[in-house]
């Protein structure tokens, strides 16, 4: 036993609070609150509709735009045309000769005219820029129009063509100028309101952005039905896939009936099903050639480990009994018999961890009775101290029941193998620690020691059958390679799990196995 003050002793102790939790431990981020933080994933339904909605919003808009654009040309050129016929009626003679008395009666001249709208604007300028413009009221009236509004029209350049203008007051205009020569350059300006093609123009665009609108609504409520509907069989080969993926594929008879059903095999989904079931029939046939494959080497494993043991056997007693009653034989002979003797006992061991395996993976029932976990610990630790007095054992103990239901030798064995490996792939002087825990509903047995470590390289098989480390972790005492193989076996026939955590300086073997119930007590 080590003292708390021991190099060793301090090792085993931070191995043990890795697996105890006495530190501080930094826990992953569970995958829902990951997801969640990355936001919704974009499934492919959902991406069909966002590029179907922004198809939509496209297509609209460029409708719309160019609706809006084409409708607002043809009502200004209608506009300009309502222009040109107002000036038409206009006698433009009768604005001029213009005398100081009669300006203020020119533009009276060109609005009182039979067909003129209300809100037509008039105005004569002379050809110093002075303007005397008037309008048309809403009863018929012809109005006067201030200076400065006046001065607006004035700007209206006189090469017959429409021009849009602002007037104070009064809104947007389409004006068109028209000049006299004959009369000193007097030029006669006639405006029309566009207040009717603005307001069309705008009805014309708030229309067609409700009727997008609803239509946007409306395509993308059938298109989620459509989509979904055409995704229902894409939705159930993910999950015909996905409960495949959930059965235990890895040993053992599979009953691989897990199908797609396919309406028609014309279409690309289906034509993915159909695909997708010719694999799953021919992985269930990989299986089942698999496990016939295995059963029959399991088979032949177990029939020749069972019959290798009667002459192994007889090998052994041949060999002890020539070596007790041989009289006096030769020094080299004595030696070659003593081989044959420990041979046949290594040769015999290996057939028993081979006939175990075989059983073990028949599946064939262990015994399921209490097992004390921490009984059995200490004889198996006073037993390896014995096999190995040049290591340092301790034993550490939880006050926690740690009774477990299961097979007592096998479970014996799976402690003693765990030891014995500590012991065979260390160099004396390791510090062996083996502990019980109770954590929950599991019986947490560890095994660690402060040794070299175990090689990365065969971190991946240590529990495969016939692993063996490099020169770090020696082959002394015979070591057949089945001894952790054994251990993960009888562990998980008993619904446990086992595992190791190793680095220079640090190796620990983990066992967890489901508690035994405590009995209910009476009142």
């Amino acid at each position: 036993m080590t003292k708390p003050g021991d190099p060793g002793h301090a090792a085993a102790a931070r191995a043990d609070a890795v697996h105890t939790g006495s530190g501080p431990v930094v826990e992953a981020e569970p995958a829902e609150v990951a997801d969640r933080r990355r936001g919704r994933p974009w499934t492919l339904r959902r991406r069909l509709l966002v590029i179907v909605a922004g198809l939509l919003v496209a297509v609209s808009a460029t409708v719309g735009l160019v609706t809006v654009a084409v409708f607002h040309s043809a009502s200004m050129e209608r506009l300009d045309g309502d222009l040109d016929e107002a000036i038409s009626r206009t006698d433009i003679s009768a604005a001029g000769p213009v005398f100081p008395g009669e300006q203020a009666e020119g533009p009276g001249v060109l609005l009182n005219v039979p067909g003129q709208q209300a809100g037509t604007l008039a105005a004569l300028v002379e050809a110093d820029g002075a303007a005397n413009a008037g309008y048309i009221a809403d009863r018929g009236r012809v109005l006067t129009l201030p200076a400065d509004i006046a001065a607006s029209l004035a700007d209206v350049p006189a090469d017959g063509a429409g021009h849009t203008i602002s007037v104070e007051r009064l809104g947007e205009y389409r004006a068109q100028a028209v000049e006299l020569p004959e009369w000193d350059g007097l030029k006669v300006v006639l405006a029309l309101p566009m207040a009717e093609v603005t307001t069309a123009t705008t009805q014309l665009a708030l229309t067609i952005t409700i009727v997008a609108a609803l239509g946007l609504i409306l395509a993308l409520i059938v298109g989620s039905v459509v989509v979904r509907r055409a995704l229902r069989p894409l939705a159930s080969v993910t999950e015909t896939a996905q409960r495949v993926s959930e059965l235990p594929l890895e040993r053992g008879d599979v009953a691989l009936g897990e199908r797609v059903p396919v309406d028609d095999q014309r279409t690309e989904v289906g034509r993915l099903g159909t695909a997708f079931n010719r694999m799953l029939g021919h992985v269930a046939s990989a299986l089942t050639a698999r496990e016939q494959s295995e059963r029959k080497v399991r088979r032949f494993v177990a029939d020749a480990s069972h019959e290798l043991r009667t002459p192994l056997a007889s090998i052994r007693g041949y060999a002890e009994l020539t070596r007790m009653h041989g009289g006096d034989l030769p020094p080299d002979v004595t030696h070659a018999i003593s081989r044959i003797e420990s041979e046949s006992v290594r040769m015999t061991e290996l057939v028993e961890d081979l006939l175990l395996l075989a059983r073990l993976d028949e599946g064939r029932e262990l015994a399921a009775l209490p097992v004390d976990l921490e009984r059995m610990l200490g004889e198996a630790v006073g037993d390896a101290q014995a096999a190995g007095p040049g290591h340092d054992w301790e034993v550490r103990a939880t006050d926690a029941p740690t009774v477990v239901v299961g097979d007592e030798p096998r479970l014996r064995q799976v402690v003693t193998n765990l030891l014995a490996n500590a012991r065979v792939h260390t160099p004396d002087g390791t510090h062996v620690v083996a502990s019980l825990d109770r954590e929950g509903d599991e019986v947490v047995l560890r095994v660690g020691d402060d040794g070299p470590g175990i090689p990365p390289e065969l971190a991946g098989s240590l529990f495969e059958r016939f692993a063996r480390g490099d020169s770090s972790r020696s082959r002394r005492a015979g070591s057949t390679g089945l001894g952790l193989a054994i251990v993960r076996a009888v562990v998980e026939a008993h619904d446990g799990e086992v595992s190791v955590r190793s680095e220079p300086g640090s190796t620990v073997f983990t066992v967890r196995l489901p508690a035994a119930p405590t009995p209910a007590t009476s009142s």
